[in-house]
């Protein structure tokens, strides 16, 4: 016989109406959240966090990308295309050659904070 589920619960019936309140005005609008999930949706794919970890340790192109991760050129473009339009990457055109880093120091910290959590 399967255990039966425990529903967390407050133990009485009592809304902080106080703590609600405060939260309730701290908490960002409908867009921004949205937004918010939009973007850690990006980071749901490990392709992309393969790319951003390989960015994170040297600005490469597509072919290195491609090289090191196993994958097509086709592939890594698609994957820059939707990082590039999150604004988590960046590049930078030398010749006829796009060089892609990791776009500022905000996602070298989600990056290097998400390595440092699943580590402990």
């Amino acid at each position: 016989m399967p255990d039966k589920l425990e529903v967390e619960q407050c133990e009485y019936l009592f809304v902080h109406e106080d703590v609600v309140k405060r939260v309730r005005e701290e908490l960002p609008d409908e867009v921004t959240l949205y937004d918010l999930a939009e973007l850690f949706k990006v980071f749901g794919d490990s392709t992309r966090i393969k790319i951003l970890y390989a960015l994170f340790e040297a600005e490469l192109c597509v072919c290195d990308i491609a090289q090191l991760l196993g994958l097509t050129q086709t592939a890594v473009s698609h994957q820059l295309r939707v990082l590039k339009n999150s604004k988590l990457v960046k590049y930078r055109r030398e010749g006829k050659n796009l060089f892609y880093s990791l776009a500022d120091s905000h996602v070298r910290r989600i990056i290097g904070q998400g390595m440092d959590h699943i580590s402990e």
